[in-house]
């Protein structure tokens, strides 16, 4: 009697056969769908030298099948030479783990902001893999019906009117309960043109002081960014200017800080960003006040710095000179600092 047995690709299989008084008659196996005689007794018959034959005190008997292929898939028989003949049958079936194809799987991709993009993915394997798709670190995915979810399955992944959001990497994973299972990882880049923001369009700081101007920008490719005065001049690091450039990815915060403000100090300040796809800037005007101004406020003069956001504390109450931080981020609520 034979069993039915499944087999991963590359492994030996194994089918039994339980032979009960055989006596003197003989055990054959044979492959059932193209009548072909494998073994006879102890003797091997195929030229397929993959084949073997063994058995345990002449009642059990097992047909050997090394380094399986997709192609030994099918039903096998151990059958005896008596009269009448004898015999039984078992299927071998044959599975395979998942396997990416090169395609029509998609590759790394570039595309512009707003275009629509399909991410395909394509497996092979028995049983037929299962696709699911992830993003890298966890970002959710775009969905068919317009959410976001953490994971979205089939073949295919598509985002309409791509943006800087969706740029990253994506995992195609392929599975089919034959482990391993398998991914392909995608990169997806949005190019867009720079953009800037500074919250507000003009400052003042008292004479002696220090002033830090902050500017953000994205921009994909990777864009050129840099401060300028008055009529474009270049603002480059030194005694009077540090310039300080930080980011993660396509956003970038830009940091001016003028050293010791004076009159020659006033005037138009740009944050400027250009990349292949064009060229941004915002400006904020800078005044200075005088000593006599910052009396006429009322306020005692010592070296304390409070910013507030609609009257709301920062935290950030006391520094050890004087100094005056406006917050150029993009917000709706204007963030001012006083100097007393």
């Amino acid at each position: 009697m034979t069993s039915n047995r499944a087999a991963s690709m590359r492994r030996e299989a194994v089918l039994v056969c339980i032979v009960e008084d055989l006596a003197a008659y003989k055990v054959a196996w044979l492959r059932v769908d193209t009548q072909t005689i494998l073994t006879i007794h102890n003797y091997v018959i195929t030229k397929n030298k993959r084949i073997g034959v063994s058995y345990n005190e002449h009642t059990v008997w097992n047909l050997h099948i090394r380094e399986v292929h997709q192609s030994d898939r099918g039903w096998y028989m151990c059958q005896l030479n008596t009269d009448p003949m004898k015999s039984q049958v078992g299927f071998l079936e044959v599975v395979v783990p998942p396997d990416i194809l090169d395609y029509p799987t998609s590759s790394d991709m570039i595309v512009q902001e707003g275009a629509n993009v399909t991410l395909r993915c394509a497996a092979s394997g028995y049983p037929a893999p299962n696709i699911t798709w992830r993003r890298e670190g966890g970002d959710l995915l775009p969905s068919m019906d317009g959410k976001e979810v953490n994971v979205v399955d089939g073949p295919e992944l598509y985002i309409q009117h791509a943006t800087r959001r969706h740029m990253g990497a994506y995992l195609c994973i392929a599975s089919n309960g034959i482990p391993p299972s398998v991914m392909k990882r995608m990169m997806l880049v949005v190019n867009f043109p720079p953009m800037v923001w500074i919250s507000k369009r003009t400052a003042t700081v008292g004479f002696g002081q220090h002033l830090t101007l902050e500017c953000k920008s994205e921009a994909y490719p990777k864009a050129v960014n840099y401060w300028t005065k008055g009529k474009g001049e270049i603002i480059a690091n030194g005694k009077k200017f540090d310039t300080h450039i930080a980011g993660i990815g396509y956003n970038i915060l830009m940091k001016l800080t003028i050293k010791h403000f004076t009159h020659l100090d006033q005037g138009e300040y740009k944050c400027v960003s250009k990349n292949v796809l064009g060229e941004v800037h915002d400006t904020i005007t800078v005044s200075v006040l005088d000593d006599n101004e910052v009396l006429s406020t009322g306020l005692p003069r010592h070296k304390e710095l409070i910013l507030a956001e609609n009257g709301y504390n920062s935290g950030f109450s006391t520094v050890a000179l004087p100094f005056i931080i406006v917050s150029l981020l993009a917000t709706t609520q204007c963030l001012y600092a006083i100097a007393i």
